[in-house]
């Protein structure tokens, strides 16, 4: 520890140099911790608790290696780089303490360390140049392919907010007023939680009407308030991975969200894949992607798509169908063929569509798919997706 006062700025330990606060990552991603980079070119990450300084050196190793997990953990210590910590830091007021205390409570952060070697280095920001561009122009095609909303009125500051009540949310939600809800949101998160229990109904297609509710609303709450939507979907993306919860509606609500502002949130649609392989949450997945789709098709072509390729050809009709709807609308020539053999497939499912549950089968999808696929190839707009008797 540096020799003087108790309390003093968090240096870099390889360089001596004074170091910012670090702070979240462009690119947000689940359980992230805030990263920040030193002039020498160390990079650091900060654990607040110092019990998780585990997940720390891992996420402050790969984000050191352009967020190339491959590369950081084929990386040898000392060989390929260095690592140090320093304890006793306070995220809040960006201090260290070397007794360990202020105020009575005792300060257990740590800001972990981790610096490349020269041809690692090299390696790691070539990496980063090129997801950089990559991620530039998915970005820039999701904007110009997508209509913002207009910007949500700033609210009356002389009319005091009244607190928002379950039941109120629930009755909004059930008389489909958007506005209400929106203005009850943008003072108040607690409305998108309470919006997010009402999921929790055992019918799939009273869900899929309250996850549009919850996409519309979002949508217009991000205009204003956009951390108030991304912390929604990290909490829906962290209730998934609670085995003894529940997952009733929680990638609907994920699917429409994003959707309806993938100009923003496009980069949470990757972390759908991660439950691709679980039974009762594939078909949900599919629909997801396939509704992200219809709107931004880069944004769901830059995840790892080509991971359900082999679900058009799922023995579980709903599975398929789902799968075909979203290789329509991403113009998926690898698996055109496959698409082709499913036109005369009878098998019916149930395709969720702006909250409204229609009837249709695998093959009047895959043909769907395909009048689709015929159309962007010849760089022309996509038609209309109609199912049934339905133009959506």
């Amino acid at each position: 520890m540096k020799k003087g006062s108790d309390r003093v700025r968090p240096w870099c330990p390889f360089c001596g140099q004074d170091v910012g606060k670090p702070v979240e990552p462009v690119n947000r991603k689940m359980d992230e911790f805030l990263l920040g980079e030193c002039q020498c070119g160390a990079v650091y990450t900060s654990d607040p608790t110092g019990f998780n300084v585990g997940s720390a050196m891992v996420e402050c190793m790969v984000a050191a290696c352009g967020d190339n997990a491959d590369l950081a953990f084929d990386l040898d210590p000392d060989e390929d780089y260095l690592s140090d910590r320093i304890d006793h830091y306070n995220e809040v007021d960006h201090y260290v303490y070397e007794s360990g205390t202020t105020d009575g409570r005792m300060i257990r952060g740590v800001l972990y360390f981790i610096r490349l070697n020269k041809d690692v280095a090299g390696l790691s920001k070539n990496i980063k140049g090129h997801k950089k561009a990559k991620a530039e122009k998915i970005q820039a095609t999701a904007i110009s392919s997508f209509i913002p909303p207009e910007m949500e009125p700033l609210a009356d500051p002389k009319v005091k907010q009244k607190r928002v009540k379950k039941t109120e949310v629930a009755q909004w939600v059930k008389e489909g007023n958007i506005d209400a809800l929106v203005y009850a949101g943008m003072d108040n998160s607690r409305t998108l939680r309470f919006i997010q229990r009402l999921l929790y109904d055992p019918s799939e297609e009273e869900r899929y009407k309250i996850a549009y509710t919850m996409g519309q609303v979002c949508r217009r709450i991000s205009t204003r308030k956009p951390g108030h939507v991304s912390d929604l979907l990290h909490r829906m993306y962290e209730s998934t991975t609670d085995s003894a919860a529940t997952h009733w509606g929680v990638f609907e609500s994920v699917g429409y969200v994003i959707a309806m502002r993938a100009d923003i949130f496009g980069a949470f649609a990757r972390h759908l894949l991660l439950h691709r392989n679980v039974p009762t949450s594939r078909a949900h997945i599919l629909w997801a992607l396939g509704t992200i789709a219809e709107h931004s098709p880069d944004v769901i072509r830059a995840t790892p798509i080509y991971s359900v390729f082999d679900m058009v050809s799922h023995i579980d009709p709903e599975t398929r169908g789902q799968a075909v709807r979203v290789f329509g609308r991403i113009n998926a020539m690898e698996v055109r063929s496959q698409i082709e053999a499913l036109v005369d497939d009878d098998a019916e499912l149930t395709v969720n569509e702006k909250g409204l549950a229609i009837k249709t089968t695998v093959g009047k999808l895959a043909k769907e798919a395909l009048d689709t696929m015929g159309t962007m190839s010849g760089n022309e707009k996509a038609a209309p997706m109609t199912l049934g008797n339905a133009t959506l």
